[in-house]
């Protein structure tokens, strides 16, 4: 069928005006996308237009989105995440650009330093793009399984790099951000970090490679963050030990040129600038890390062996702080719970590589699930913020069910690193 025909002469000439306008933009995404809200409101059939936005956007010579920048400055890899409107919000397309320019800056021979940064100002990553990621599930769209395969093989490119490898986490750092920087050799936070991994209120888990991080932090500190999605903030990020370095948010900039203009640093001479920077700042120097005063009864009431009893020992506690805690725990899924209790479990015997197996495993289990719909639904697109889990109570979640999300997966969709 002719275009003529689909679209009529008037709209066949109105596409001939933006097929102009594309072939002379530059890639800036925004365009495509004004030119991809133009094509869907021509008149004609919606279905037919819907193919040609998308098109538009995948047109040579027009990037999809201009969402990652890369650039090597001085022998520096550079990658700015560039989504600012979405808080930076890391999809599949960032994914596939990252990872093979990681992999080629590794092996160049020239390459001696990487650097990942954020435009906007207010993020760093707030997270993985999951409503994308769950629309693609209920569609049976293989992205749901794509997305987390192709992210878990960048989060452990990043933590088996052999060079040195810098994250700027100016902002908010959660989900899919957590597994850009925190694997890295060194991960830089200022006044503006805020850092949480709050999966288990979306009917998700920590995962990014959480179950190997967080049961390494200080006692049962990562068990506490997973399951409460507690926030840390500014210099806690450093306290509690998921950022190296703390360097206030003003001499970031001088950071970048300091670094970058190093001639082929190796990794104790990037720490030691990296700790310079660290040791001139001032800023909330005297603020006490706010879990402290929490720290033993985090230690004591989270270190049962299974969520009943956590739960069981928040109750008998009493406190203030664990019934604050009861409460909170109580708006999280059940299974999302279970699982990630399983999952630090498990992860604090297992190795790097080993901990992703195990969570892409984790993954294709919420999406055969309920409760991950349900929790991006509530959460994000109805944002009534009250989702009906299922099951809705921790007695309900059968071992059975948590363990449908550890079972190996068929030969040819299981994760192996």
């Amino acid at each position: 069928m002719s275009l003529q025909i689909l679209f009529g002469r008037n709209s066949l000439r109105r596409l001939g005006v933006l097929a102009q306008q594309v072939r002379s933009m530059s890639g800036v995404s925004a365009e495509n996308d004004v030119l991809a809200q133009q094509v869907r409101s021509m008149s004609g059939v919606s279905a037919e237009n819907d193919v040609l936005a998308q098109q538009v956007r995948s047109m040579s010579g027009v990037s999809a989105e201009n969402d990652v920048i890369l650039e090597n400055v001085n022998n520096t890899g550079i990658i700015t995440l560039n989504r600012p409107k979405v808080l930076n919000s890391l999809n599949l397309s960032m994914i596939r650009k990252m990872h093979p320019q990681l992999k080629e800056w590794e092996s160049d021979g020239e390459t001696s330093m990487v650097i990942i940064k954020a435009n906007g100002g207010k993020a760093f990553c707030a997270g993985g793009d999951i409503k994308a990621v769950t629309d693609a599930g209920k569609k049976g769209d293989r992205l749901s399984a794509d997305f987390f395969k192709e992210e878990y093989i960048l989060n452990h490119a990043i933590g088996t790099l052999q060079i040195p490898y810098v994250a700027f986490i100016d902002g908010i750092t959660m989900g899919g951000g957590v597994g850009l920087s925190v694997h890295g050799h060194f991960r830089v936070a200022t006044q503006r970090t805020l850092f949480a991994m709050p999966e288990t209120g979306i009917g998700l888990f920590p995962d990014v490679g959480g179950g190997y991080f967080l049961p390494r932090l200080g006692g049962k500190l990562g068990i506490y963050l997973a399951l409460t999605g507690f926030r840390l903030r500014g210099r806690d990020v450093h306290k509690a030990g998921v950022a190296t370095h703390f360097v206030d948010q003003e001499k970031m900039g001088d950071l970048e040129t300091a670094l970058v203009n190093m001639n082929s640093p190796t990794e104790g001479q990037v720490q030691q600038l990296l700790d310079e920077f660290h040791n001139q700042t001032t800023a909330e120097q005297e603020k006490e890390f706010p879990l402290k005063p929490h720290m033993h009864k985090i230690d004591q009431l989270f270190g049962g062996d299974t969520l009943e009893a956590i739960i069981e020992n928040l109750e008998k506690d009493g406190s203030e702080w664990a019934l604050k805690q009861l409460q909170t725990l109580k708006r999280m899924s059940p299974t999302s719970m279970k699982i990630t209790l399983r999952q630090l479990q498990e992860g604090a015997k297992l190795s790097f590589a080993e901990c992703f197996t195990m969570e892409y495993r984790m993954s294709q289990g919420c999406i055969d699930g309920h409760d991950f719909y349900e929790g991006v639904r509530a959460l994000l697109v109805d944002k009534d913020n009250s989702p009906k889990w299922n099951p809705a109570t921790v007695e309900d979640v059968t071992p059975n069910i948590v363990e449908n999300h550890f079972k190996p997966l068929d030969m040819n969709r299981d994760l192996m690193l």
